[in-house]
């Protein structure tokens, strides 16, 4: 076996985490045609929004319209971040494949991000896991500040496998394991999987990482040496967390794929469309859009 994969699959994240700490509000239809341009990419999942109460993130308050009216692919599974029973029913109700739940392994970011303790979050959570399962939703279970916290600091590995630990218990199918402020170098990825894989199977996690510091193309090489084929990403390079100060974008789908395939690493997904999303995304937004492939590809087309 090679030190690289055959193939990785992505998750696209961008039209939640991607746009929920977007100030300039974009319209359901705009939503609508971006998502089933991204659908259109074989991207194998979409994470398309969140159920979140309107006034916590007012970028995604019309979850459910954009539920209902998106074109759906075979093949493509569309989940949404759900917090609680509440928003299960109204996920349910908009048709999502899959529901994604969240929590800290840091006790002040879980408060700051959830507004409970991370003893009190655990019930919560696995009612809507298990309601989830009951109807055969597939449901990930986010896991934030995995490395570094913006009001803790350095998070323990041991942090980590408790939050995990209370997930899987509850029934999760796989673990996100993030780093909500990208701060994260490829010593600490290396110390937090160490650990990880020791416990779980590789198949059962997900790295997500944001690129605050420039590091998440290293972490997701540092992750793929371990045997780590799936990560989350936002086209563009989209995003950013309302309750991690300064935190940067997660890492561009495109960058990720100019990294992929040029290593000769599959993933299913045309990059042209991506790239035409992204611009699409950037024209909306009024604003340069940090991924550094899609930059240089623009400025190579300018010189055309």
């Amino acid at each position: 076996m090679g030190r690289w994969p055959d193939c990785v699959q992505i998750k696209e994240v961008g039209p939640r985490d991607g746009l929920q700490n977007e100030k300039k509000q974009v319209t359901t239809a705009d939503k609508v045609a971006w998502i089933d341009m991204l659908s259109e990419s074989g991207v194998q999942e979409i994470e398309y929004s969140s159920f979140v109460h309107p006034k916590w993130v007012p970028q995604l308050s019309d979850a459910h319209d954009v539920g209902r009216q998106i074109k759906r692919q075979p093949g493509v599974r569309y989940s949404a971040l759900v917090p609680n029973m509440k928003g299960l029913e109204l996920a349910l109700e908009a048709g999502i494949d899959g529901a994604s739940v969240f929590m800290s392994a840091s006790e002040s970011h879980n408060q700051k991000n959830i507004n409970k303790t991370i003893d009190d979050t655990y019930p919560v959570l696995s009612e809507v896991i298990s309601e989830a399962k009951k109807v055969n939703k597939h449901v990930t279970g986010y896991v934030s500040t995995v490395f570094d916290c913006p009001y803790e600091g350095k998070i323990k590995p041991e942090a980590v496998i408790r939050v995990c630990d209370e997930l899987l218990d509850a029934g999760v199918d796989d673990l996100s394991l993030g780093d909500t402020i990208g701060t994260a170098v490829p010593s600490q990825v290396e110390a937090l999987l160490d650990v990880v894989l020791t416990r779980y199977p590789k198949d059962k996690v997900i790295m997500h990482y944001h690129d605050t510091r420039g590091m998440a193309i290293a972490n997701i090489m540092t992750s793929m040496s371990y045997g780590i084929t799936r990560f989350d990403s936002s086209v563009g390079g989209l995003g950013g967390c309302p309750y991690a100060p300064g935190a940067a974008g997660n890492v561009a789908t495109n960058d990720i794929l100019y990294l992929m395939h040029g290593m000769g690493i599959e993933t299913g997904i045309d990059e042209r469309i991506l790239h035409d999303a992204a611009l699409f995304m950037q024209n909306k937004l009024g604003k340069t859009l940090p991924s550094k492939s899609l930059v240089y590809e623009v400025a190579d087309q300018q010189l055309v």
